[in-house]
């Protein structure tokens, strides 16, 4: 059997993942990837959490930079995300993992409302908990989401998943000379201005000292690597004296 380093995780998953190629909605065969590699990992005894964005969906910042209402657009958005969290769950459970979807807006018929403590025994439990309508409140996003739930469960780590193998110096796409960071600090990624997470999130992780990983998720077996400590992604961490 492998050797866990982190034995409870809270994945961030982008809503664009789910999209694939298509780059719009929810392409099965990636989210079916996706759950059958977050099985494996549950079973070997890891608490698996999961925070998922709506940006496959709908963009709330986007729509109200069009003229929308701001905080009709973030709710908007927060919807986005309950319908993908309901699309993992139904993937996840194809893959006989047992999931609970958490909504941080109150809609019983589909999710549970979000309370800490049946989160927390949920995980116990070996379930899975896709956190749902970001924290419940427009003006904050579903990275800060993430850092907060991260925080209540008592999550060791957050993965957040992106299409690319870590952070740069800069846009690999546009700059040949970018350089892959192997470890950064929160308050170099705050004073870099590095597009790892928005400010608020990483504010959150770094007074609290909440160590992330950014990693690759289009490559089969990584979220596996992540979980038992092999050195892939970026890891951002602690303040300007750590190493």
């Amino acid at each position: 059997m492998a050797d866990i380093k982190y034995r409870r995780i809270l994945l961030k998953l982008s809503g664009e993942a789910l999209a694939g190629d298509q780059g719009y909605g929810i392409d099965p065969e990636v989210i079916n990837g996706i759950a059958a590699e977050i099985g494996e990992v549950v079973a070997l005894g890891v608490e698996v959490a999961l925070v998922i964005g709506g940006g496959n969906i709908f963009r709330g910042l986007a729509a109200s930079s069009k003229g929308m209402d701001r905080a009709s657009a973030d709710y908007m958005g927060m919807l986005a995300t309950v319908m993908n969290s309901l699309a993992m769950q139904d993937a996840l459970e194809k893959q006989d993992v047992v999931t609970r979807v958490q909504s941080a807006i109150d809609m019983q018929q589909i999710a549970e409302p979000y309370i800490r403590r049946r989160a927390v025994r949920h995980l116990e439990k070996g379930r899975v908990v896709i956190f749902s309508a970001g924290t419940g409140n427009p003006y904050f996003t579903t990275d800060t989401a993430a850092s907060l739930r991260a925080m209540e469960i008592g999550a060791e780590v957050i993965l957040k998943a992106t299409k690319v193998d870590g952070v740069y110096s800069a846009d690999p796409a546009k700059d040949k000379n970018a350089v892959k960071l192997d470890d950064l600090t929160y308050l170099e990624v705050l004073q870099k201005g590095l597009q790892v997470m928005d400010a608020t999130a990483t504010s959150l992780c770094m007074d609290n000292d909440l160590p992330m990983i950014i990693f690759d998720l289009t490559r089969r077996g990584n979220i596996m690597k992540v979980v038992c400590g092999e050195m892939i992604g970026t890891i951002v961490k602690g303040g300007a004296t750590d190493a």
